[in-house]
């Protein structure tokens, strides 16, 4: 085989066989590359699914009936996040509900939470 036919793996170095456009020597290469090369970003997306899984889980808990009051120490107490939250939605009058899917929170006064539910899920 000519030398500038010759390519090596980019994930383990082993000499490629094979078409001349592939760069891995095997599939277990190709995959081991590519999640390392994504770890951190998957890691990040991976952390960031299951805070607002968690989230959505104690306000359903909270809220069974899909419209309750409840002390922010309550939340907190349950491993609430209050930096994770699907959407936002602002009404006429101004007030912000943070909603983690279908469950949201609306911050009223004196560190209280006004718990709903979307209508349209």
């Amino acid at each position: 085989m000519p030398s500038y036919l010759k390519k090596n793996c980019e994930e383990c170095g082993n000499l490629i066989i094979g078409r001349v456009d592939k760069k891995f020597c095997s599939d277990q290469c190709r995959n081991t590359f590519n999640n390392r090369l994504n770890s951190d970003v998957i890691r990040y997306i991976r952390n960031t699914n299951n805070a607002l899984r968690r989230n959505w889980r104690i306000l359903r808990e909270l809220n069974p009936e899909g419209k309750s009051r409840i002390a922010r120490e309550t939340l907190l107490a349950k491993g609430f996040d209050f930096s994770r939250f699907t959407s936002i939605n602002t009404t006429r009058a101004g007030a912000r509900y943070y909603y983690c899917y279908d469950q949201g929170y609306l911050p009223t006064k004196k560190d209280y939470f006004l718990l709903v539910k979307m209508k349209n899920f």
